[in-house]
């Protein structure tokens, strides 16, 4: 089998969900890191340079012996199955685990779309601010709600690709790529902060960080 990963030279939580799966089982994949100049273009031809097609005209893009798959949820289910990161026979907890990752989509949603806007940046961090201190809040509060206190992991007894998602979309509120944030935004979440840090010392994610963040790369990261 022949797999492609298309994505920008990030590790945003919507292709590090398809990355890191593919990464922690030892499945051998073509990484490809499109330029920004690129992916503008793509968005109108629906076609990278080389000819591979964008279904929807979006990344991140799984390609699979040639076939193109669109979404952060298809591919990241598709990637989990191959990983044993997501269940194949439970379907409880396949549900669960999707339930998961369209909740980081919302966040993403609710914090990236006004990011996005022909704002200023000192307008954005305003628009940021009132999130965390409305919206964001409410809807992290029922993250926390949805978390026991014995829970290690957010779906079963060991990691799943709900917790990497988890893991990468609240590194990216916490860093300075969401100014506006507070960086010690998350002390009123100690289930979330939990998870985080689970996932954040398995030996294979710190293998991956080390290989792929680097040094300058604020990936974010909570206490």
């Amino acid at each position: 089998m022949k797999i492609q990963i298309i994505y920008l030279d990030n590790p945003f939580w919507r292709v590090e969900l398809a990355r890191i799966p593919l990464f922690i089982s030892g499945i051998s994949y073509d990484d490809k890191r499109i330029a920004l100049d690129e992916f503008r273009t793509a968005k109108e031809t629906g076609f990278l340079k080389d000819g591979t097609r964008l279904p929807f005209h979006q990344i991140p893009c799984l390609v699979v012996d040639g076939v193109s798959i669109a979404q952060t949820g298809a591919i990241g289910r598709f990637c989990g199955k191959l990983a044993g990161l997501y269940p194949t026979e439970d379907r409880i907890s396949a549900a669960l685990i999707d339930q998961f990752i369209d909740f980081v989509t919302d966040l993403t949603n609710l914090v990236y779309i006004p990011s996005n806007s022909p704002l200023t940046e000192d307008e954005k961090i305003e628009v940021r601010k009132k999130l965390a201190e409305g919206e964001l809040a409410r809807k992290l509060d029922m993250l926390e709600d949805n978390i026991s206190e014995s829970q290690s992991w957010m779906v079963g007894k060991e990691m799943t690709i709900a917790d990497i998602a988890i893991w990468r979309g609240i590194g990216w509120l916490a860093s300075d790529l969401v100014a506006g944030i507070p960086q010690s935004y998350f002390v009123n979440y100690p289930k979330i902060t939990k998870i985080f840090k689970n996932v954040d010392k398995h030996p294979k994610i710190s293998e991956w960080v080390k290989k792929t963040y680097g040094l300058n790369y604020n990936r974010g990261y909570i206490e």
